[in-house]
């Protein structure tokens, strides 16, 4: 479909944790007109970042990305396929659907989330920032990743099994206008047998096509370098990887058939779960990286940790570990899962803010209280396929819509994410950055519209 639509691309294949994120750092990104992953959400997050990492990032974090899904989570291609007017879709129906809106071109921008952790370091979201059941559930499916989605659907039975809540606090800065009740979209998007609408023409590009693999480029590839380009750079990008992994969800209230969970203040990390504080795919072997390689110094488990070094300044939060300006609500108590989303998908069948848009300025909460059933978790699970679990009234069901937050954990172990990716567990704040980056979207559709 890329090759018959007339568009040249230069393809490369990651080979280790954070490749992507060092090719973009090094790129003449002048030469090209966006950059693309075939991938699940996990690659996406190494190259926003990397992005961000550059000396340039103000110019460089307005190169449009995209994303082809090859992963199992799939959030944002959940996300475009919606916003293309297109039916959900799974496998490879979500990937045609995907790909003919890159073929017919166009985008929006892109809001980002700038997460501070712990530790002081900085990594920027374009997904979600979970704690809880949904965090448990995604890093504890991580063994089960030649399953596909199907990984979620296990894990998320395991995690029912094994239910925990957590003692925590959660502090935000309310929009100016919040949704008064969030509520699904209406009408349903396109099916995907519309394939044979007829991409729009495409303007003539100024390269000529290459369709190349990373073994036709010069080798060894550079490692980026202080200046943003060196001699015998590459010419890539568009990165073809098969990791990935959006986090898939959980979320609501009490009801008949079981007994209400209770707090479980020492709740270990799960066994088997990848090694702490790493914020990209593990590989083994890492190589210890030096402070000035905008990664931290190495985890007592020999993974370094990748932060984020540029972007804009978060004027909305003051340091962590500080009081709270005036006009913040804060929540605290006991929580099942407490979730920040920015656009309306995590996961290609889970819809978990239904009325987000890529562009709205907001990041999106949601949480759960203690004292939910697991039947009745497990209705919102089924709910969320349709986008609908914000209609059952379920009294644990929180939302706001916020422009920054903090959450500080008070149990002593557990497991954060960021874009499904673990991070350092402890205190960490956020608030969004709008239109910060230009996602690729193709054309808007019109839900229920006929080819």
């Amino acid at each position: 479909m890329i090759s018959e639509a007339g568009l040249s691309f230069n393809l490369i294949q990651t080979e280790r944790q954070n490749h992507a994120r060092e090719l973009v750092q090094g790129l003449s990104l002048s030469e090209w007109d966006g950059i693309v992953t075939v991938s699940g959400d996990g690659l996406l997050y190494e190259v926003l970042n990397g992005l961000l990492e550059r000396p340039d990032w103000e110019e460089a974090v307005k190169t449009p990305v995209g994303i082809l899904p090859c992963g199992s989570g799939n959030a944002l291609a959940g996300a475009v396929n919606q916003h293309g007017g297109f039916e959900p879709a799974l496998g490879i129906d979500l990937l045609l659907n995907c790909s003919l809106l890159l073929c017919r071109g166009g985008g929006c921008p892109l809001d980002l989330l700038s997460v501070t952790l712990a530790s002081g370091s900085r990594c920027f979201s374009f997904l979600s920032v979970a704690w809880g059941f949904v965090s448990d559930v995604d890093i504890q499916s991580e063994r089960f990743r030649a399953l596909g989605s199907a990984r979620f659907t296990l894990g998320t039975v395991l995690g029912l099994a094994t239910l925990h809540t957590y003692c925590g606090r959660l502090s935000y800065l309310p929009a100016t206008v919040e949704p008064v009740s969030p509520t699904p979209a209406h009408g349903l998007p396109r099916a995907k047998s519309e394939l044979t609408l007829v991409p729009a023409p495409v303007p003539p590009m100024a390269h000529s096509p290459l369709h190349r693999s990373v073994s036709d480029l010069p080798l060894p590839l550079p490692l980026p370098q202080p200046a943003l380009t060196s001699p015998g750079s590459p010419e890539p990008l568009p990165i073809l990887s098969l990791n990935g992994g959006g986090p898939e969800l959980a979320v609501d209230w009490g009801g008949a058939g079981d007994v209400p969970l209770s707090p479980d203040p020492l709740l270990p990390s799960p066994p088997g779960s990848p090694k702490a504080a790493v914020l990209a795919p593990i590989t083994e072997g890492s190589p210890e990286m030096p402070a000035s390689s905008g990664l931290l110094p190495p985890t007592p488990d020999g993974d370094p940790v990748a932060i984020s070094t540029g972007g804009p300044p978060d004027h909305l939060l003051p340091p962590l570990g500080t009081p709270l300006p005036p006009g913040w609500v804060t929540l605290e108590g006991d929580f099942v899962l407490i979730l920040a989303i920015s656009p309306s998908h995590l996961g290609a069948d889970l819809v978990a803010a239904p009325h987000a848009r890529f562009d709205d300025g907001l990041v999106h909460l949601c949480w759960v209280r203690g004292g939910i059933s697991r039947a009745a978790l497990l209705r919102l699970f089924l709910a969320m396929e349709r986008g609908s679990h914000f209609s059952l009234g379920c009294p644990q069901l929180g939302y706001a819509a916020a422009r920054a937050f903090r959450l500080e954990p008070l149990t002593p172990r557990g497991v954060l994410t960021v874009d499904g990716e673990q991070v350092e567990y402890g205190p960490l704040q956020a608030q969004v950055h709008p239109g910060l980056g230009t996602l690729i979207t193709g054309p808007p559709g019109c839900p229920g519209r006929k080819p």
